[in-house]
């Protein structure tokens, strides 16, 4: 078989929601947007519910109404993007709930929607989604009179600890939110393990149910492992790959594995990766091509019918860093081509 397979374990990812859970004394709702992290919630989503999670979010309506025909009725589904034009019909028949981050989008709310279920989203800090503090204290009373679910805001630098905007929004959300008798929540992975001050009454881990920072804690969660389509000898002063960007310095053997940047290997990690054999770590050489990697497997002693990428002994986080970016996008990029298989 040509095509690499990566494994995913469900109950890793049930076993990270529950340990995170355990860190707080309020609900536990877990992120699924993006099919999962690119790992698939057909598969992800169950696996969630039976570990306890009840409340999920997804970034668009699209999402949830897909979520929803995974779970059935009964899990609370909160759409992040809010309330877009033409989500009316999807919001209502999937029973979904937006959060609402902008004065228009409560008013399409109230109009397409009248009692239909929301929640809002608050800007602490971060800009990028949410109401500000002025449209909030002026709408707030609507909102209140409204079946509001939930009052939200999202920290910028969670995974810095230190980093004094944590401080500074965790005080913007609970100036907007005194009084406010919906359930609030502010925390995603990173807030929290900042500790309770930032749980409020429901927090909504996502990358790190999937095995990635800032929660070192985590259970691996998936498995890559690439199979060797050739292994060949190159001679010193050969070159691997295009551009001739590996020019050979001694004897090497050179090992083609199946997979490239059209699977979410990013091309800039070409040159400071590695893969691992038993452990073993050996280097990529040569650029990332568009289905193929070229490895140095020089150091074996053997011809390996596969190398692995992502496992026990290189996380997502391990695998960013080869490429200047970070575990999410990582798991996101994951291609559809691997053959995939669900475990636990």
């Amino acid at each position: 078989m040509t095509t690499a397979h990566l494994t995913i374990d469900l109950s890793a990812i049930a076993s990270n929601w529950q340990a995170l859970n355990r860190l707080t004394d309020c609900a536990t709702a877990a992120v699924i947007k993006a099919d999962a992290y690119g790992l698939g919630i057909e598969q992800v989503g169950p696996a969630l519910a039976a570990a306890g999670a009840r409340q999920f979010f997804v970034a668009a309506t699209e999402e949830g109404a897909a979520l929803r025909r995974v779970l059935g009725p009964g899990p609370e589904i909160l759409i992040l993007s809010g309330h877009m034009d033409g989500d009316a019909p999807l919001l209502q028949q999937a029973d979904l709930v937006p959060m609402i981050n902008s004065v228009d989008q409560l008013l399409t709310q109230v109009e397409a929607l009248p009692g239909h279920h929301f929640g809002v989203q608050l800007d602490s800090g971060m800009n990028r989604l949410g109401m500000e503090p002025a449209e909030w204290a002026a709408l707030r009373d609507i909102a209140e009179a409204q079946d509001l679910r939930l009052v939200m805001s999202h920290l910028a630098c969670a995974d810095e600890p230190d980093h004094p905007m944590n401080a500074a929004q965790l005080a913007s959300f609970q100036e907007m939110v005194q009084g406010v008798q919906a359930p609030l929540s502010l925390a995603a992975t990173g807030g929290i393990l900042l500790g309770r001050d930032y749980h409020f009454d429901l927090t909504r881990p996502g990358v790190g149910l999937y095995g990635g920072l800032p929660f070192v804690d985590a259970a691996p969660v998936v498995t890559l492992d690439l199979p060797v389509i050739q292994i060949r000898d190159v001679e010193p002063g050969e070159t691997v790959g295009y551009g001739n960007t590996f020019v050979a310095q001694r004897p090497t053997r050179i090992a083609t594995v199946a997979a490239g940047y059209a699977d979410g290997l990013i091309r800039a990690m070409g040159g400071s990766a590695t893969v691992t054999c038993d452990g073993q770590k050996l280097p990529v050489v040569g650029r990332v091509s568009m289905d193929m990697l070229t490895i140095d497997v020089t150091a074996l002693n053997h011809a390996p019918a596969q190398l692995q990428l992502l496992g026990q002994h290189q996380s997502v986080d391990t695998v960013a860093g080869f490429a200047g970016t970070i575990g999410y996008e990582i798991l996101t990029s994951l291609g559809a081509r691997y053959n995939r298989t669900y475990i636990g």
